[in-house]
């Protein structure tokens, strides 16, 4: 699939689950980051790694999911927690297997890292 048809169908992704969730993004970015899969901030702007295009449908989901779920819940506690259950019941095993490492940073910016091993793969 040619890389604008994949950034179109995450797009929609994210629309579908922005729809559900019930929030409404006000940006929605794909881009280059080396560091981390996506990002979120207070003012409503969620980014994602160009690199997730390539990663199975379930983590996409997941990223998605946990990124839309921060302009509702800035922090990772329970509340954050019970959502993504709610809505991703297996969310942790894909999490896990894609060795995720979730930061809380600051409430304006929550992210969930690539881990090295990862990150190496994608150098090649």
């Amino acid at each position: 699939m040619v890389l604008e048809a994949k950034k179109r169908k995450m797009r929609q992704e994210v629309a579908h689950w922005a729809e559900k969730i019930g929030v409404k993004p006000k940006r929605v970015q794909i881009q280059r980051m080396t560091v981390k899969w996506a990002s979120c901030s207070t003012a409503g702007r969620v980014c994602f790694s160009a690199d997730l295009l390539d990663e199975p449908s379930a983590f996409q989901e997941v990223v998605i999911v946990h990124e839309l779920l921060h302009l509702l819940v800035p922090n990772h506690g329970k509340l954050f927690k019970s959502l993504m259950k709610a809505h991703l019941p297996g969310w942790e095993r894909v999490a896990r297997e894609r060795e995720v490492t979730i930061c809380g940073g600051s409430e304006a910016h929550v992210e969930i890292r690539k881990t090295k091993s990862v990150d190496r793969r994608k150098r090649g």
